[in-house]
């Protein structure tokens, strides 16, 4: 899994019918420090996420392991919204109510 924030949605009108329905989420990935470290997926969206919410995002087989993706084609899941997360004991991460 891989801490990202969503920075926007993927549109796509032409698609495989199975994935018909699935909402497409761009994530940019985050260090530990919430850093932004320059790669992004675009990832189905299993959750519900919103643009700048912080996400977890499974990849390869195991992002066809949800409800949403069983035996659906893609590569990348948004499989939940991160509240908070710390490194060392101290607060890394703590999700807002204006998030």
């Amino acid at each position: 899994m891989n801490l990202g924030r969503v920075v926007g949605t993927v549109v796509a009108t032409r698609k495989e019918n199975s994935l018909d329905g699935l909402r497409f989420m761009l994530v940019r990935h985050l260090d530990e420090k919430g850093k932004e470290t320059g790669g992004q997926v675009v990832a189905v969206d299993a959750v519900g996420s919103g643009v700048g919410e912080v996400v977890l995002v499974a990849t390869g087989s195991s992002a066809r392991q949800t409800q949403v993706t069983d035996k659906k084609p893609c590569d990348a899941v948004i499989m939940a919204i991160v509240d908070s997360w710390d490194v060392g004991g101290k607060d890394a991460y703590r999700k807002s109510d204006d998030d």
